[in-house]
C-alpha cells in the first residue's frame, strides 16, 4: 500500500510539474514594467536573437535607435516546470545570454560589414541548438516595417508594436560579448491591425546597445542582442 501510495503521489507531482504556470518576470531594479491586463493570458515565450541597429550623425551625437532584426525560437515549455523539457530556474535567467555568448547571431550578416544584408537578413529557417540542449523550434521573425513599426511575425499570429513603458535592463545583465549593455525591458502595445497578439514584454534582456558615436563616429552600427519576448493575447 505505502508503495502503490508514493507512486501516486510521484505521478500527481509530475502532473503538477508539467502545468507550472509562468510567473511575470521582476525586473527587481528601480522600476518595474506594468503587469498584463487581467484580461489577457500568456500565448507563448520567445527567444529572440538577433541584432539591434543604431545611426550616428557625427562623433558628437548620441546613437539613433533605427530598428532590429532577430530570429525567434519558441521557449515556451522551457520555462522552469512547465514540461519535461524544462530548464532550471537559474538556467531559465540565463538562457538569453547563454544563447548569445555560445552561438553565431542567426542571421544573413556582411562579411567584414556591418549589420545583416538588407535585401535577404534572415536565412533558412531552422532550429536553434544550444550546447546541451534540446534543439529550440523556430516560429518567427522580428523585424520593423517601412513605417518604423516593431513587427513580430509568428505564422497566422502577426503583431504591430508601439511602446507603451520601458525600464533599464538590471545592472546584472549580460553586457553582451561587446560590453556594450544590455537593452532596456520593454513593454509594447498593439499599435493597430495585430492578430492573435495584444501585448508584448522584452525581459531577460542580454547585449544589444550601441558601441556608442564616439566610437562608430558618423554611421550606423549593429549589436548583437538575445532577450525573451513574452505575448499575450
Amino acid at each position: 500500500m505505502l508503495a502503490n501510495f508514493l507512486i501516486l503521489l510521484a505521478s500527481a507531482a509530475d502532473v503538477l510539474a508539467l502545468t507550472a504556470r509562468p510567473i511575470f518576470p521582476i525586473n527587481g531594479g528601480g522600476a518595474e514594467l506594468p503587469s498584463p491586463p487581467a484580461s489577457v493570458n500568456l500565448t507563448r515565450i520567445v527567444l529572440g536573437f538577433g541584432i539591434q541597429n543604431y545611426t550616428c550623425t557625427d562623433v558628437n551625437s548620441d546613437p539613433s535607435a533605427i530598428g532590429a532584426l532577430a530570429m525567434l525560437y519558441d521557449i515556451t515549455d522551457l520555462y522552469p516546470g512547465k514540461s519535461r523539457r524544462s530548464l532550471k530556474a537559474r538556467e531559465w535567467v540565463k538562457l538569453s545570454s547563454k544563447a548569445l555568448n555560445s552561438h553565431d547571431v542567426p542571421l544573413t550578416m556582411i562579411p567584414g560589414g556591418i549589420g545583416a544584408d538588407s535585401d535577404h537578413p534572415f536565412p533558412k529557417s531552422a532550429p536553434l541548438k544550444l550546447s546541451g540542449m534540446a534543439s529550440i523550434p523556430f516560429v518567427g521573425h522580428h523585424f520593423f516595417n517601412s513605417n518604423g513599426t516593431p513587427t513580430f511575425h509568428l505564422g497566422r499570429d502577426v503583431f504591430f508594436g508601439k511602446k507603451l513603458a520601458a525600464v533599464n535592463a538590471p545592472t546584472c545583465a549580460d553586457a553582451g560579448p561587446d560590453g556594450t549593455g544590455a537593452v532596456p525591458w520593454l513593454y509594447l502595445g498593439d499599435a493597430g491591425s495585430s492578430v492573435g497578439v495584444k501585448y508584448v514584454y522584452r525581459v531577460f534582456t542580454a547585449g544589444g546597445n550601441s558601441h556608442g558615436c564616439d566610437v562608430v563616429e558618423a554611421g550606423d552600427d549593429s549589436t548583437s542582442y538575445a532577450t525573451m519576448y513574452w505575448f499575450y493575447g
